[in-house]
């Protein structure tokens, strides 16, 4: 049961965003580097940017359904120490699954991580200390 969630719509700002590497043949570059030099967008990553998020709102009826699905929180899931103490104490083991962020903050113990946290699933980025990583490792998916 994961019955403690803190749940954020978060808009990325500068860096929380992750770096995305694309391949494109010569004439797609091409072809953005004259709209970039024509103005309609300032830079090769406004344009690739602008793509995805359109892309991603063509598909979102995909992305809700298959998030209400797999019952993954969407945006920012923050752990810190009381939180998964207090899941101890419950007896639960928490399933993180996430779409968006996944942080654990730094008062947590590599120990207590183990205790409390049954398995990770992020799409997008997880962010704890390397300790509580090596922890986890077994556990993240």
């Amino acid at each position: 049961m994961n019955s403690i969630k803190k749940t954020i719509e978060v808009r990325p700002k500068a860096g929380e965003t992750e770096k995305m590497t694309v391949n494109v043949g010569v004439v797609d570059l091409g072809q953005v580097d004259l709209l970039v030099q024509e103005g309609f967008y300032s830079n090769r990553s406004d344009l690739v940017r602008t793509a995805l998020r359109n892309q991603l709102a063509l598909h979102g009826e995909a992305v809700k359904a298959t998030v209400a699905r797999r019952t993954l929180v969407v945006g920012l899931q923050h752990f810190n120490r009381v939180d998964l103490e207090r899941a101890v104490t419950a007896g639960e083991r928490l399933h993180v699954q996430v779409v968006g962020l996944a942080r654990i903050a730094d008062d947590v113990t590599p120990e207590l991580a183990r205790a409390s946290i049954e398995s990770v699933i992020v799409l997008g980025a997880f962010q704890a200390s390397a300790a509580v990583r090596k922890a986890l490792a077994d556990r993240i998916h």
